[in-house]
């Protein structure tokens, strides 16, 4: 796996982070990517250079960090061209940067809160597939490149007073079915997976959103009765990065606990 390459985008912390740490431990190069500072319309902190920077020292191995905003094309693109240019190539794209705002009926949400959520949340993923795929396919036949996204049960679940999240998690649903048939046999494939309550700053946001005293009451939802470990749901996109998972594209995986039974 030494000759692997990967890009991850929310690097700083909760799944983004986890991906860079179980794929640096697989052998892979990594790019970690974060924006590494706070959105001035969103009411929560977000990852910090700091953050990024300690992962980077946590993950080891070939592993340097980039500060992008996914909202910016031009940003990912620089990114993308980054790790080609770094490692000569490039083999997985994570797109694993998110935020949540909401805890109000969608009409009463600010409008600069709701792009927020629906330009991180999808139109970063867009991104990413748009600047990631080309440089995925430069790789020659046999190919075994990856492009994954971290969706949500929100995707399939409609979730009160997060409007905006739910519509850019289902987005995301629907862009990696597109991609999955659009790629067909080309070797790379495109997956998501769908994670349920897990322990990360977005889901403390979202404890605060509804008036819940912490994050761990959301654990009585899922059948598990516990709050997801980011590194389990990053240990599904270890699997699905690797050459072994080339049977499965389009797919989005149910890493929840049970949530969407």
């Amino acid at each position: 796996m030494t000759s692997r390459t990967a890009l991850v985008t929310g690097a700083a912390r909760g799944i983004g982070a986890a991906t860079v740490r179980i794929l640096a431990r697989q052998g892979y190069a990594v790019l970690a990517v974060d924006l590494a500072a706070d959105d001035p319309t969103l009411p929560y902190p977000m990852g910090s250079k700091a953050e990024l920077a300690a992962v980077v020292e946590q993950a080891g191995g070939n592993v340097e960090a980039f500060v992008a905003d996914v909202r910016n094309f031009s940003a990912v693109a620089a990114a993308v061209a980054e790790a080609e240019r770094r490692w000569g190539g490039l083999d997985v794209a994570v797109a694993a940067a998110g935020v949540v705002a909401g805890g109000v009926p969608l009409w009463e949400v600010p409008p600069e809160q709701e792009r927020a959520v629906l330009e991180v949340d999808l139109n970063g993923v867009v991104h990413l597939a748009r600047a990631a795929v080309p440089a995925l396919l430069k790789r020659p036949r046999p190919r075994s490149g990856r492009f994954l996204a971290v969706a949500s049960a929100a995707a399939t679940r409609g979730l009160p007073l997060l409007a905006a999240y739910c519509a850019a998690k289902a987005g995301v649903g629907g862009l990696i079915r597109a991609l999955g048939a659009e790629l067909g046999e080309s070797g790379v494939t495109a997956n998501a997976v769908s994670p349920g309550s897990t322990d990360t700053p977005i889901l403390a946001e979202s404890a605060r959103l509804y008036d819940l005293p912490a994050a761990v009451a959301f654990a009585a939802q899922q059948p598990v009765h516990r709050l997801l470990d980011p590194d389990e749901v990053a240990a599904v996109l270890a699997f699905l990065a690797g050459p072994d998972s080339g049977a499965m594209t389009g797919a989005m995986v149910p890493v929840d606990g049970g949530l969407a039974l």
